[in-house]
């Protein structure tokens, strides 16, 4: 009896020592319910090794994730703004200073020619063969709207935007905003040249509208279409 006690205390001591606690047991049995899940997993060494190594994170590349994945801007696209809307200002004119234009006829073969037209030198080249020529050599600069001929100026309170022109021929293009309506610009205009001795046409198309004619060897044409934020936009040739 005295010899079989230290074997019985000792087969105690080694069952203890091995046996596992049973946080550890429950991980052990998740861990094997994982890998062996199906017989897939059994059959691929990488899979299983992969399930079980630790997640690694790296707090400097966390910024650089998913590089290529669309995020919202970090503050307003200016452009998804809409336009703040024109403020009309005192143009100084008069009644006096109107004459009614007359109503557009139906076709508007002026408008088809600006169609497409991307600078004022191309628009101006084709209005006709007489300016064709001339209209290849023009220059660019915000000081041929101050040369415009007496009878065809600027509208008062235009805004010039660009303007071309070529002393050659004394062709000038003018374009400009300003925040008088459609109307207002067409019956200044119309003013403007007929007591001048030109000729007046009005044609127009959707929203454009185009006054012109002649005098002798000179010649206008006024496009005028209104602008969505207020007020109209103008491109002027005067040759």
């Amino acid at each position: 009896m005295t010899a079989i006690r230290p074997l019985l205390l000792l087969a105690l001591t080694l069952a203890a020592c091995s046996k596992q606690p049973a946080s550890q047991q429950d991980l052990d049995s998740l861990d094997q319910e994982l890998t062996a899940a199906g017989p897939g997993n059994q059959r691929d060494p990488a899979l299983t090794a992969a399930l079980r190594d630790q997640i690694m994170v790296d707090p400097a590349l966390t910024q650089s994730a998913n590089t290529n994945v669309v995020r919202p801007p970090a503050r307003p696209d200016p452009l998804s703004a809409p336009p703040e809307p024109v403020i009309a200002t005192p143009d100084r004119v008069t009644a006096a200073d109107l004459k009614p234009t007359p109503a557009a006829k139906g076709d508007c073969p002026a408008c088809r020619k600006a169609t497409g037209a991307l600078t004022l030198g191309e628009l101006a080249r084709r209005q006709s063969a007489a300016t064709a020529g001339c209209a290849d050599h023009v220059t660019y600069s915000a000081g041929w709207a101050n040369r415009l001929p007496a009878a065809v100026p600027l509208y008062p309170d235009a805004r010039v935007r660009e303007a071309a022109g070529n002393d050659a021929c004394g062709l000038r293009v003018v374009s400009f905003a300003s925040s008088a309506p459609v109307g207002r610009i067409l019956d200044w205009y119309h003013a403007r040249v007929t007591r001048a001795g030109y000729s007046a046409e009005h044609q127009a198309a959707g929203a454009q509208h185009v006054l012109g004619g002649t005098h002798g060897d000179s010649a206008y044409v006024v496009y005028v279409t209104a602008d969505p934020a207020g007020g109209s936009q103008i491109d002027l040739i005067v040759r």
